[in-house]
């Protein structure tokens, strides 16, 4: 019970920290940060908060509809600003810093749509675990800014969730969902195609049932990671033959399993980020 209520008074006091800012907008992926980040927003500030969703390759269709229909159910101003990633320099060449590439284009993006609807202040969902691995981006929102209230507040994904689970958000199960740039080797050139096979290749293992995913672009090799506990399901002569099938069908060369299962930030092993 004590855990309990520490979480909750933790909840409580972030929710009277956003409402000290009369009005703010909302950096809105649909995923499990930012639904949690926003329902307290809306929670805090009722009408006076805007939820700013950036429409991209690297943003599947699937993850557009669900962030449009959360707003549409909670009655929450939605501003989708359409950004072709590809237009912005450095980005498409994949070098080590692209998400602070991409970060910087895309949040100056929303500053300027949030101020054209009168919001000065943007907010957006990292949480203390972000502050692990290799992640160019926050630099960016260092430079611009941008608040970043649950990691301000403390809040770990594990209690993100678990209060997401609390509150009925149907976001508190959700896999994670990284940009889906971040499934590229370094150097290697990104295209909008490619990305699309990626996309498609993980919608296939959801479709099968997988939980959590990636499929890592090596070349035209296609590396799968999946939960450890989910291997033995598809190394199954149905279901192995299938995705095999299938990402053959999508254009990719080579499909392999990666036995050490799913890993965030595999792709940045060996960078030497100092």
């Amino acid at each position: 019970m004590a855990d309990r209520d520490r979480l909750e008074m933790k909840y409580d006091q972030l929710k009277d920290r956003i409402a000290s800012e009369g009005k703010a907008a909302i950096a809105f992926s649909g995923g499990v940060d930012s639904v949690f980040l926003l329902y307290v927003a809306k929670e805090a500030l009722g009408d006076q908060v805007l939820a700013l969703t950036v429409s991209l390759h690297a943003m599947p269709e699937k993850e557009l509809r669900e962030a449009e229909e959360f707003c549409k159910q909670h009655q929450i101003r939605h501003r989708v600003e359409t950004v072709d990633e590809f237009s912005i320099e450095g980005f498409a060449q994949n070098p080590p810093d692209r998400c602070y590439l991409c970060k910087k284009a895309l949040f100056q993006r929303m500053l300027l749509a949030a101020g054209e609807e009168g919001f000065l202040i943007l907010m957006e969902g990292s949480n203390m675990d972000d502050q692990g691995d290799y992640r160019p981006g926050l630099r960016a929102l260092r430079e611009l800014r941008i608040q970043s209230p649950l990691k301000d507040a403390g809040f770990s994904k594990a209690e993100i969730r678990e209060m997401s689970r609390r509150l009925s958000l149907p976001s508190w199960e959700k896999p994670s969902m990284a940009c889906l740039a971040s499934r590229f080797v370094y150097g290697e050139r990104i295209t909008p195609e490619r990305m699309k096979m990626v996309e498609l290749a993980e919608e296939y293992l959801t479709d099968m049932g997988f939980i959590q995913r990636r499929v890592r672009m090596h070349g035209m090799l296609a590396r799968i990671e999946l939960l450890p506990e989910e291997l033995p399901h598809i190394m199954k002569e149905g279901i192995y033959r299938k995705v095999c099938d299938r990402f053959l069908e999508l254009g990719f060369s080579y499909v392999t399993l990666d036995l050490n299962g799913f890993e965030s930030g595999s792709m940045n092993k060996g960078l030497d980020t100092e």
